[in-house]
């Protein structure tokens, strides 16, 4: 997560199936990282392979990490539940 922007830094990841994705918040803002598209402000903002069930972390203080296994191929977009409208938005591309 990015702290001079509301961001995901890098915005977008690409890994293998069976790797684990780590988001840590550097900042003094909370976040929470959302891959469930019924919590999304805006449709299609968050979107997951088929098959693959919604997962949020919990609302991430400064210096909270939060991590996620990969188990199913596909492109998974994501957002910060807090931010989407400020464009905190990414991508995990899983191959």
């Amino acid at each position: 997560m990015g702290t001079a922007r509301m961001t995901f830094l890098p915005a977008t990841v690409t890994i293998k199936v069976g790797d684990t994705v780590r988001w840590t918040n550097p900042g003094i803002v909370s976040h929470i990282v959302n891959f469930d598209p019924a919590r999304a402000k805006q449709a299609g903002s968050v979107s997951l392979p088929a098959g693959v069930g919604p997962f949020n972390s919990e609302e991430m203080e400064k210096g909270d990490t939060f991590s996620h296994l990969f188990t199913v191929r596909g492109i998974y977009h994501y957002t910060c539940r807090y931010h989407e409208n400020m464009g905190m938005t990414g991508t995990i591309v899983v191959r």
